[in-house]
């Protein structure tokens, strides 16, 4: 495999990905030419060519521009959720050299010390305030993000000098064993995507292998709990915990902002405002401070960017915020997800009805975990099942979203088409309407805030 500084052009099969596009305009942004393909276009891709990179949306077979036909000086960067394209057979049969996004990763942790984020919870708004806060410190970082950062508007952080690279650490199809972390933090464990591990143990043994692969002389900063060996000093925080090495404790509200009390072994340090509310915000904040003051930060430095971290797009964002009616849009696609999201929520407004608006990710997650969805989604006071989102799945006999309905112990559910929840919900003039999931449910957000917006301009 030749070294990926030698490539003089970049081309990515499935470029629209939110991983794909970040590595795109890093290659972009350091001279190189960078073309690529996706199955339809988004904003995100229109964002792409808008900077100059060149996308199209047929699979194009051997009649590729020329450009890239040269395996010489082309280095094609792939994804897995990508199953069959005549492209990729014509690059494979070639002698191209073709690398999976994680390797590429992998290759670029290389050249940085990585501070990867890694957890079935939480890493991308927590690799994303990591970003933030290096960013505000003055000491900079380049960052791959999972998601858009709304201090940043973009997935992609650079910096000319930094260190630093803050990579979201996968888990899916394995591929945060391709990094070379020198820290890492890891968030949760809870077992997701059994499709490709197969078992609860697998599952974790990957998690295992990862926290292995920290440099020696770094950090493995972990969630309290999660016992993850390495060879690395390993530090522990959690939420009102007497004996996590970091703990955040006393929190409240005041002035519209969450504080938090901060304790660093038997030190306590008051009072520290955090931009996001919500448990699950709290503990992310906690896994940064943790990671800084172990790169030798103090943290009196790190108040005003915790201050005024904006969070990430579609992870508790949002997007009406009336005394009466809310509407917050998140990317929860998991049980453990929705239990955080719904208890910080109804934490926040516990006089208001919850609505929730949830599409089931994948029809292998939904099997594996529909009890424990059907038991997350019951403490609503309303819900609103979309049909599952297959992405790269097809459909398992038996497993649907009415089925998963059935199960909800809610008198007032159904399930609808998007169209149909916005009939819906013409006439709501209270509550906190959610709407969660991690597929195509976010084209739902824009008509839907408007249909909340009218409801408040009438009342």
């Amino acid at each position: 495999m030749k070294p990926i500084h030698t490539c003089e052009k970049i081309y990515f099969v499935g470029i629209g990905g939110i991983g794909m596009s970040a590595l795109a305009r890093f290659f972009k942004f350091n001279g190189k030419e960078v073309a690529g393909y996706d199955k339809v276009a988004t904003p995100l891709t229109r964002a792409l060519e808008d900077e100059g990179i060149s996308v199209h949306y047929e699979d194009l077979g051997a009649d590729l521009p020329l450009a890239f036909k040269d395996p010489e000086v082309t280095l094609i960067v792939y994804t897995p959720a990508i199953k069959q394209l005549d492209e990729l057979d014509y690059f494979q049969q070639g002698d191209f050299t073709i690398l999976k996004r994680a390797e590429v990763l992998g290759a670029l942790t290389r050249t940085f010390q990585g501070l990867c984020v890694a957890g079935t919870h939480g890493k991308t708004t927590t690799s994303s305030l990591l970003a933030h806060l290096l960013t505000e410190l003055g000491t900079g970082c380049t960052a791959f993000l999972g998601g858009i950062a709304s201090n940043f508007d973009s997935n992609l952080v650079l910096h000319p000098s930094s260190p630093y690279a803050v990579i979201e650490a996968d888990e899916f199809d394995r591929s945060f064993l391709q990094l070379a972390p020198y820290a890492a933090i890891v968030t949760a464990a809870d077992p997701d995507h059994l499709d490709i591990y197969g078992t609860e143990t697998a599952f974790l043994e990957g998690f295992r292998q990862f926290t292995m692969c920290i440099h020696p002389k770094g950090w493995c900063i972990q969630k309290e709990g999660l016992n993850l060996d390495c060879l690395a000093q390993s530090h522990t925080y959690a939420v009102n915990s007497d004996t996590a090495d970091y703990a955040f404790f006393n929190l409240r509200f005041e002035n519209g902002f969450q504080l938090a009390d901060l304790r660093i072994g038997s030190q306590e340090i008051p009072a520290i405002e955090l931009g996001l509310p919500g448990i699950h915000n709290t503990e992310n904040a906690l896994a940064c401070i943790a990671l800084l003051h172990q790169l030798g930060f103090q943290v009196d430095e790190l108040r005003p960017a915790l201050r005024n971290f904006k969070g990430v797009k579609r992870r508790f964002e949002y997007h009406i915020r009336s005394n009466e009616l809310i509407y917050i849009d998140d990317y929860a696609h998991h049980p453990k997800e929705i239990d955080a999201l719904l208890s910080s929520v109804r934490s926040m407004y516990p006089e208001l009805p919850l609505i929730g608006i949830f599409q089931p990710h994948l029809y292998s997650r939904t099997k594996d975990f529909a009890l424990e969805f059907a038991a997350s989604l019951s403490v609503l006071d309303e819900l609103f099942l979309l049909p599952i989102y297959p992405a790269r799945e097809l459909p398992v006999p038996g497993v649907s979203s009415d089925w998963l309905c059935e199960l909800t112990a809610l008198k007032n559910k159904r399930v609808l088409a998007p169209h149909e929840v916005l009939i819906a919900l013409q006439k709501l003039r209270r509550g906190v309407v959610l709407t969660i999931g991690a597929g195509d449910i976010d084209r739902l957000v824009d008509p839907l805030k408007e249909v909340l917006k009218l409801q408040i301009q009438t009342t």
